[in-house]
């Protein structure tokens, strides 16, 4: 009878959440991102087989575990990038404070597997590194608090968000860990240029990172090391670089061919830091740069589509997430042509390793939740929710 009087009220038709997710999400970056995991396990294959000997395991134990681990980070990050930004802001805010609490009790009770810096929890079956899981949360956490500072009345979030980088970079200097330092340095300086930095005080923080670069490199053996072995004119054949520079040489354009590379015999590292001297020498010059456009397409599309976003959240966070992955390719790529210092840094998804595959999965799923396709609001709109 209510019907008939007023009518019936119309009910709107709600898209299932798959196929709303399927709609939205940049399937370009999400290609991109299984193609790397694929070509990580290929070179996984080649090699991790000589380590897992040399440790008297099955011969793909390694491939096995980076299977598992990669497995694990895809999930999360399909299970990320179907979460709200509101969502993805408070959980980064938590995950924010349980790092960081990680980061801080290194010291006390981590471990560093004989590679004198302390960055890892053992847990028996697997290793833990918490810097890993910091950067995405920090990132989270500062474009929160840089947004806010641009509302009305809005508390001082550039300084707060610069307090707490302090922090984070004295805690991994402790370790030391300069080379995640320096990442997260890299993405609160990107974001806090995007929010509208005077460009003097970016200067005048890059010339503070010199300064504390100094003083590590004065008062860090590891670090003045790691500077010195980069400073020298001549390699020397026998480390790391020396082989990985060779293998990267011998690759030439088409590589040495599959199978056939000798450099993953020699490197302790060509499963993680040096991967992609195995990819140079065994298929070369093609697959490295297939590697590097699937990055580039990865981070560029991700910008291109951020700059349609009206939310300043959403930006912040979406760009300091996007140049954090690209740089930190850039860095892993770079030191193994020797145009950077070695960091003791993985290659996003390619590499093994187990705390960095599921946060860089983390990483994309946070920054694919961001560059969903969704309406836009008018700026008048943006103006008018910031004066409610």
């Amino acid at each position: 009878m209510t019907e008939m009087v007023h009518g019936a009220l119309p009910v709107r038709a709600v898209e299932p959440i798959l196929p709303r997710w399927w709609r939205t999400i940049d399937r370009w970056s999400l290609t991109a991102v299984f193609v790397l995991f694929g070509i990580g396990l290929l070179l996984g294959l080649a090699a991790s087989v000589p380590l897992a000997e040399r440790n008297s395991l099955p011969r793909f134990y390694y491939v096995e575990r980076q299977m598992l681990f990669g497995g694990a980070g895809l999930a999360a990050m399909i299970l990320v990038s179907l979460l709200s930004p509101r969502t993805i802001r408070r959980l980064g805010v938590l995950g924010f404070l349980g790092a960081f609490v990680a980061v801080a009790l290194l010291p006390v009770l981590g471990t560093d597997f004989g590679k004198g810096a302390v960055r890892w929890y053992s847990l028996g079956f697997a290793a833990v590194q918490p810097s890993e899981f910091l950067k995405p949360c920090f990132v989270i956490l500062a474009a929160w608090l840089m947004a806010a500072g641009q509302e009305l009345n809005g508390p001082p979030g550039k300084g707060l968000s610069f307090a707490l980088l302090v922090a984070i970079v004295a805690l991994l200097a402790i370790q030391p860990d300069f080379g995640q330092a320096a990442l997260i340095l890299f993405a609160w300086g990107v974001m806090y240029f995007v929010a509208g930095a005077p460009m003097l005080l970016l200067v005048v923080i890059a010339g503070l990172a010199v300064a504390g670069g100094v003083v590590a490199y004065n008062g860090s053996e590891h670090f003045a090391r790691r500077i010195d072995g980069f400073l020298t004119p001549e390699v020397d054949p026998r480390t790391q670089l020396g082989y990985a520079t060779n293998a990267i040489q011998e690759g030439g354009f088409f590589g040495v061919g599959v199978g056939e590379g000798q450099v993953k015999w020699s490197l302790p590292d060509a499963h993680t830091d040096f991967i992609i001297a195995v990819a140079a020498e065994e298929y070369g010059l093609v697959l490295v740069l297939a590697i590097i456009a699937l990055f580039a397409t990865v981070t560029l599309r991700a910008l291109m589509r951020l700059r349609r976003e009206r939310d300043p959240f959403i930006r912040l966070a979406g760009t300091g997430l996007a140049c954090m992955f690209a740089v930190q390719a850039i860095i892993n790529m770079g030191v193994a042509v020797r145009l950077l210092p070695a960091k003791g840094m993985t290659l996003p998804f390619v590499s093994y390793g187990g705390s960095s595959l599921i946060a860089v999965g983390i990483v994309i799923g946070m920054l694919l939740a961001f560059t969903r396709t969704r309406p836009q609001g008018g700026i008048g709109d943006i103006l008018v929710k910031r004066r409610g």
